[in-house]
């Protein structure tokens, strides 16, 4: 259940995050299989398991857990393409005229919803838990268009959702770039051995390094060449490692054995408990993480209305 990439939001105005009515909102959009002429449907899973009645909010330490489902309908362009292409051939022979765009276009949605009902659904889920708390959201994912997804079905649902990604007063790429020529990263952030590096010109050449000694000559040559590092390894004390870039993207994501035996140890013996120990000590690592991160990066900036 441990997350592993991290978008973080802000929430940047005072809301108030009743759990119980969440969870009711989220009832209207409860996840469904695609129908027959559908090509995706979108909407929120019980997070825990239990059943198509278990509830789709899981509440545990003040965390809000939940998890929307993806179901769409895999229908390559090329099929469509090489379907339209045999129709348009079989009208311009029989008939012995020209197929033009419009009736092209025609032909194209017949031959969609021909093959939609025949095409396979794949399925993915994308995992977020709310920290009312601290006043953040973070989402499982290192794609922004996912983690939006997300978040706007989750606002169509609730009425209400002022958030905005995680800002930072000092760019990433700044102060990777100098954790890695000064060899030592903020107070309790540790370079690894991974890092990207482009030219800052346009068409730029990229350097990618991967278990390689980022100290050496060698590296520090292409920094004082004038690239930048746009993304960067890093352990935080001895519980997360993750790959930063110049986004404020976290990737790869890691807890440490460290903090797998906690949770074994705090969970018991049975699968509710460890599920919820898990969340616990995943939602208390991202609030002590996240500003420490933001710390180093200069200090978040926050919105004036908070």
């Amino acid at each position: 259940m441990f997350f592993r990439n991290l978008l973080v939001y802000r929430i940047t105005q005072a809301m108030e995050i009743d759990a119980a009515a969440i969870e009711q909102a989220l009832a209207s959009k409860r996840a469904r299989p695609c129908g027959r002429q559908e090509l995706e449907t979108y909407g929120f899973v019980a997070p825990v398991g239990g059943g198509e009645d278990a509830p789709l909010l899981h509440v545990v330490g003040g965390f809000l857990y939940l998890v929307a489902k993806k179901s769409a309908r895999n229908l390559p362009g090329a099929v469509v393409r090489d379907a339209v292409t045999e129709k348009v051939k079989d009208i311009e022979e029989r008939q012995a005229r020209k197929v033009y765009k419009k009736e092209r276009d025609q032909l194209k949605d017949e031959v969609i919803q021909q093959l939609l009902p025949h095409a396979f659904v794949r399925h993915s889920t994308t995992r977020a838990l709310i920290m009312p708390e601290q006043g953040l959201i973070v989402v499982d994912s290192a794609s922004p268009k996912v983690a939006e997804d997300l978040l706007s079905t989750l606002r169509e649902c609730i009425g209400s959702l002022p958030v905005r990604p995680l800002t930072v007063k000092i760019a990433p790429t700044a102060m990777v770039t100098e954790w890695v020529k000064q060899q030592r990263a903020g107070e309790g952030f540790f370079v690894l051995d991974e890092c990207e590096m482009r030219d800052t010109t346009e068409d730029g050449g990229i350097v990618r390094c991967k278990r390689q000694d980022l100290t050496s000559d060698e590296i520090q040559l292409h920094l004082s060449a004038g690239k930048l590092v746009t993304q960067l390894a890093l352990a935080w004390q001895d519980k997360l490692s993750f790959m930063l870039d110049d986004k404020l993207v976290i990737k790869r994501l890691k807890f440490e054995q460290i903090l797998h035996d906690k949770a074994d140890d705090d969970g018991g013996n049975d699968d509710a408990g460890q599920k919820d120990a898990t969340l616990l000590i995943m939602g208390a690592t991202f609030a002590e993480f996240i500003p420490e991160l933001a710390e180093k990066l200069g200090g978040e900036e926050m919105p004036s209305s908070i």
